[in-house]
């Protein structure tokens, strides 16, 4: 049947200012996701000295390893669970109604952060672990719903681009949060300075570190707040108004509002409901023949990545550490040591990360998606592969060049599938389950995500027959770690060519929602077909 007017309008319109600003409000919210995400790297080593110091011990204090994983990782389970959520709710309440909820729990859950309290450390960290599992849950929400929106909003030649600007924000959220954390311990550090803890261990730890990691956690909650407002002015998607609710007339009056467009009177009665029902439910034998490879593949890909992704960001202090980049912690304060953690964060995020999100932005719609993705794990395999096998060789005499490699790991990532599997599952599904299928991808990713944050903890410590006073026991090691995370690129890798190319076809064509349903056995709109390539 003839597609709705307005969504050919859609597909055709010209860039305006409306989609810049949907890429603002849409991406604010990445940039808060990855700022909650990534900033309690920073002060997870304080936490520590503040509440775990033994003096009997002779070193700084140190988180427990099942507390260090807890207050890393619970975050990332929220998310889990919030993107399998509020990806189902985006599908059955529509996306709109669903957008302002989970910004205003990332809000309230990020001041709440900052705010533990407790009579002692082990109920200081419980406090944390909660709060930070419901603002992982409202960042989960965020994924599936960001990514549908815009998708649906942008027209087919440059939706590769917007959806990947969106995702881009978190570039600038793991950038802003290492420069909150300069900013704070920098502050303090001239305000309280205090001898490194070999030099007096009791006095290199002041008691006004404590407001250090509350600020750096809490401030999470302003981009969010002043992002609100304009969320809630969305209009709903037209394709979701449309091809799920069924009222084509509605869309073409919210699409005509801000994006400037307008619609015959009759043209819009005509399409009063979407062009052809959609009878298959998620899981049915027919959306298992259509999508159920690609389902696998945005999956399967996702999950790897972020084994890797989330170990290297979340566990850089120790590998800095491990390779003297950083000093060791008995030669700094507290507070310095914040303050130097957040500054190596903040180099590798403004060389690498960051200019490898907005090389994608500017060549995906050019180049697609699937080379992108393919390159990118290829890429982040080798570099992952050059800085393990001679790993002795950089930590003892190439620092320079071990932290270079470490850091084309993230630029590769961010310019390939750490941008891409958040992009594609976007495009592939139809309208009605786009929402849903992208939080099960996402909610995949995460799985891999709590894998990698949880595993790399214990796996990263070098063997050792014997505990030592902290209770870490023996881990695989160094260079064995790193290989582990270069495997699972390597399977990224090849689950890529599960995943078709999407890259200049509209959104109906890709998931195949104009099809007749005699035409089911016939050629689909879209078959799996090993990444080749399909543009207009």
């Amino acid at each position: 049947m003839a597609k709705l007017e307005v969504l050919t309008a859609l597909d055709k319109a010209k860039t305006q200012w409306y989609h810049f600003t949907a890429i603002i409000v849409a991406g604010m919210g990445f940039f808060t996701d990855a700022y909650d995400l990534f900033c309690i790297a920073t002060v997870t080593k304080l936490l520590g000295r503040l509440y775990y110091y033994n003096p009997a011990s002779g070193k700084p204090g140190l988180l427990p390893p099942g507390a260090s994983s807890a207050v890393t990782g619970v975050a990332l389970v929220g998310t889990l669970l919030g993107q399998l959520f509020f990806g189902w709710l985006g599908d059955k309440l529509g996306r709109k109604k669903v957008y302002g909820v989970t910004l205003m729990l990332m809000v309230v859950s990020s001041v709440a952060s900052g705010l533990s309290l407790g009579s002692t450390p082990k109920s200081v960290i419980t406090t944390l672990c909660f709060f930070r599992f419901w603002l992982g849950f409202g960042i989960g929400g965020d994924y599936p719903l960001s990514a549908t929106i815009m998708s649906e909003y942008a027209n087919t030649r440059t939706r590769g681009g917007f959806i990947a600007a969106v995702f881009a924000m978190q570039g600038f959220g793991i950038l802003a949060g290492a420069a909150v954390a300069i900013i704070v311990s920098a502050a303090f550090k001239n305000a309280y300075p205090r001898p490194a803890f070999d030099e007096d261990p009791e006095a290199s730890t002041p008691h006004q570190a404590d407001f250090v990691w509350r600020i750096i956690l809490m401030f999470g909650a302003i981009p969010a707040a002043l992002t609100y407002y304009w969320r809630m002015r969305m209009p709903e998607t037209a394709r979701y108004t449309a091809l799920v609710q069924g009222n084509a007339k509605r869309a073409a009056q919210d699409m005509a509002t801000v994006l400037n467009m307008e619609f015959a009177d009759d043209a819009a009665a005509e399409g009063a409901k979407s062009p052809r029902e959609e009878p298959y439910g998620l899981f049915s034998r027919k959306f298992l023949k259509r999508h159920g490879i690609h389902l696998l593949g945005t999956t399967s890909c996702w999950f790897f990545l972020d084994i890797a992704y989330y170990s290297g960001n979340l566990f850089q202090k120790d590998v800095l550490t491990a390779i003297n980049w950083l000093p060791s912690a008995s030669s700094m304060s507290a507070i310095e040591e914040v303050y130097r953690i957040s500054r190596a964060q903040a180099l590798i995020a403004l060389c690498s990360t960051v200019p490898g999100y907005w090389v994608t932005v500017f060549t995906i719609d050019i180049i697609g998606r699937f080379v992108i993705q393919l390159q990118g794990f290829f890429f982040m395999t080798v570099f992952m592969l050059a800085v393990a096998i001679p790993y002795d060789h950089w930590v003892n005499k190439q620092h320079g060049v071990f932290f270079a490699l470490y850091a084309l790991t993230f630029f590769f990532s961010n310019f390939g599938p750490n941008s891409t599997t958040f992009i594609v599952p976007a495009e592939l599904y139809p309208a009605r389950l786009r929402s849903t299928c992208h939080g099960i991808s996402a909610a995949a990713g995460k799985a891999g995500a709590i894998l990698g944050a949880f595993g790399f903890q214990y796996a990263w410590e070098d063997p050792d027959p014997t505990k030592d006073d902290y209770g870490y026991g023996p881990g695989i090691g160094h260079k064995k770690t790193l290989i582990a995370l270069a495997a699972c690129n390597a399977a990224g890798f090849f689950c890529t060519f599960f995943v078709p190319e999407t890259n200049g076809r509209s959104l109906e064509e890709i998931s195949g929602e104009n099809e007749d349903d005699e035409d089911e056995d016939g050629d689909d709109a879209m078959k799996t077909d090993g990444g080749a390539t399909h543009t207009s």
